[in-house]
């Protein structure tokens, strides 16, 4: 190998339905504070945060790369490059995308695969881990980490080893075959048999062994792929993958495209806590439920109930649970869950029977985040709408127009450099400004403070999409 560093390839394009409505497309799980003060991504890059690995690289999707660049500066943390997919395509394509992108930079290099969205607390247990599974790797294995199971869990995908001694071995052990999400009963006989081990989908390879695999057995996928990669255009650390190419790339898990398919695989076991929080009741598991069983967070209360998760995201709304057992709640400020914990994992169905009834709460929360800072709709009426908005410092919203509305502006803290047509003005908190309909205008922030203001909006369409935009420092060249 010409270097000694491994390469963290985090992969962050999931929407996690089945922790819907904290969880959405536009507030996805892996940045949202699930657990505690950092998200989920801030924890997966804050595991590989160590001499023995690279600056990771990050495989994102479009609508979500500021958010990554973001999540990542409040770490103080810089990427290696993050891969911009032109449109989701599952695992297989994005895993293909990071290994031809390090082969270019060092043919010899080890990649491992995270998913963005799980959450490892023993960071040194798992280094270690990964540490042990490296020769193997070096040696043109593709190694899978399996983790040792402390319940029949019918949300998983299973390894099976052929000895049960080897479930609690140091090294990377024999993998004798994938096993898809089980029922209770087989979950349960897998649980007692003492030959399986959860299915993490995390994975430490070469990047030689990971391309000559698809070359192998996906080459369909591996000639999409590369051509993405060929058409591949930098901006700043972005580096957008050619749509052209991309759109040809079968949309398909890593594990059904490749790992099931190859022979040079091994299983390397690791004991110490993981969760994919995969749904409320992982989020009830991990969170570490009270004396009676329940888990509150934020502004909640209990009286008499027993194994439940109450859970309030509004800063001024109370929730209260009374007699509830095994129950999860969760209020959002304009959407509440109220469902059995036993149920939770049921609710990707829920939130595609919301799409299919077009309600805009399936996808999109109230608030939504921009490269410059966020926006919060506080009030929507016909005619009309309220925003919160945050503008981070030395950020600017784009020069811009509008066809269907005009602007109040009122700045409720710190300093904005306002553009509207010809005249530039900087207001302070207690100011006023009117955008006229067509007018062209921009907010700047030229400070290092935030920007607060309030915006209202009237007009006949009130749309993220009405707006036409003639230079912007992120350069956004369509509507969002």
């Amino acid at each position: 190998m010409s270097g000694s560093r491994i390469h963290p390839v985090i992969l962050c394009g999931g929407a996690g339905t089945r922790l819907w409505p904290t969880s959405r497309r536009n507030n996805p799980k892996q940045f949202a504070m699930v657990i505690d003060g950092f998200s989920l991504f801030q924890h997966a890059i804050r595991l590989v945060d160590a001499p023995a690995f690279g600056a990771p690289i990050v495989v994102t999707g479009t609508d979500q790369r500021f958010r990554v660049m973001e999540q990542m500066g409040r770490i103080e943390r810089a990427p290696g490059a993050i891969l911009v997919e032109p449109d989701a395509r599952n695992t297989a394509p994005a895993v293909l995308a990071a290994a031809l992108h390090l082969h270019a930079q060092d043919p010899d290099a080890l990649m491992l695969v995270l998913p963005s969205d799980h959450r490892i607390p023993d960071v040194d247990l798992f280094r270690a881990a990964v540490a042990a599974a490296s020769a193997h790797a070096l040696a043109g294995d593709l190694v899978t980490f399996g983790i040792q199971p402390v319940r029949a869990e019918t949300g998983y995908g299973y390894l099976e080893l052929s000895d049960p001694a080897a479930l609690l071995a140091a090294m990377p052990q024999s993998l004798v075959r994938f096993v898809e999400k089980p029922d209770a009963a087989k979950a349960q006989a897998m649980l007692e048999g003492g030959r399986h081990l959860w299915n993490a989908g995390i994975f430490l390879m070469s990047v030689r062994a990971v391309i000559a695999a698809y070359a192998a057995v996906a080459p369909e996928i591996l000639t999409a792929v590369d051509a993405a990669v060929d058409e591949a255009r930098m901006e700043g650390c972005f580096v957008l993958l050619g749509k052209r190419g991309w759109l040809q790339a079968t949309n398909i898990s890593v594990d059904f495209a490749i790992m099931e398919k190859c022979s040079n695989l091994a299983a390397m076991p690791y004991s110490g806590q993981w969760s994919d929080l995969g749904d409320w009741a992982s989020v009830w598991r991990d969170g570490g439920p009270d004396a009676d069983g329940n888990l509150l967070v934020g502004d909640s209360q209990s009286f008499d109930c027993r194994g439940s998760l109450i859970r309030s995201e509004v800063p001024d709304q109370m929730v209260i649970g009374l007699d509830l057992d095994q129950m999860v709640v969760v209020a959002t400020n304009d959407a509440v869950l109220v469902a059995p914990r036993s149920s939770s994992q049921r609710l990707s169905m829920v939130v595609k029977e919301l799409r299919r009834r077009e309600r805009s709460e399936a996808d999109h929360g109230r608030r939504g985040h921009r490269p410059w800072g966020w926006y919060e709709s506080v009030a929507v009426r016909d005619g009309f709408q309220v925003k919160q908005i945050v503008v981070s410092p030395n950020q600017a919203l784009s020069l811009q127009s509008h066809n269907h509305r005009a602007e109040h502006w009122i700045i409720l803290s710190g300093n904005a450099r306002i553009t509207i047509d010809d005249s530039v003005q900087d207001i302070g908190a207690g100011g006023y400004v009117f955008i006229p309909l067509g007018a062209i205008h921009r907010l700047e922030n030229v400070t290092d403070d935030p920007v607060v203001m309030v915006e209202v909006q009237i007009g006949s369409y009130l749309g993220e999409d009405d707006i036409i935009r003639y230079s912007d420092r992120y350069a956004r060249v369509e509507a969002v």
